[in-house]
């Protein structure tokens, strides 16, 4: 089976979730994955919205706000230490290419990047609940379009960066 996503209104964790869940991926298999994983109590919850007269479902993350500022090495022994995840592979390798991508823009090695909103709970649940939907559904490709980026500005832990980042 090839699965396609189709990313030109963008491509949010949340989004992604929805998508897995609207295709058959059960809400319960991408929690029980994200509670293996996750730090501290994440929650997800499944609604169904309509945007532009389309019909989704939206999967909300719900964790209490954290102050961890994690690194490369936090994330690592977090999945480390989650043997059997379901897509657990394809959560390290996202986070992997996030790491590279922010040390090449900080000029640091991969090692010292803080993961600030990417290694919040939302954005580990978002990576690793993805991950888990599609080593489930077992696709033998997966299509994904062009990625609308935006454009105007963003505040960040770094300050205000510009859209798309850098």
């Amino acid at each position: 089976m090839i699965g396609w996503l189709e990313c030109g209104s963008g491509a949010s964790g949340d989004m992604l979730l929805g998508a897995l869940v609207d295709a058959g991926v059960p809400l319960d298999l991408i929690a029980d994955a994200v509670r293996r994983v996750a730090p501290e109590p994440v929650t997800l919850r499944a609604d169904r919205v309509v945007r532009a007269s389309i019909a989704a479902t939206k999967v909300r993350v719900e964790a209490a706000p954290s102050h961890h500022h994690r690194t490369w090495r936090d994330l690592r022994a977090i999945l480390d230490a989650a043997p059997g995840l379901p897509g657990g592979g394809q959560a390290r390798r996202t986070f992997r290419l996030l790491v590279e991508a922010e040390a090449g823009v900080h000029g640091i090695d991969p090692d010292e990047v803080h993961l600030h909103e990417v290694g919040a709970l939302d954005a580990i649940a978002d990576i690793d609940g993805v991950g888990a939907g599609l080593a489930h559904l077992n696709l033998d490709s997966l299509v994904v379009s062009p990625v609308a980026l935006g454009g105007g500005s963003v505040r960040a832990a770094h300050g205000r960066l510009a859209v798309p980042g850098p």
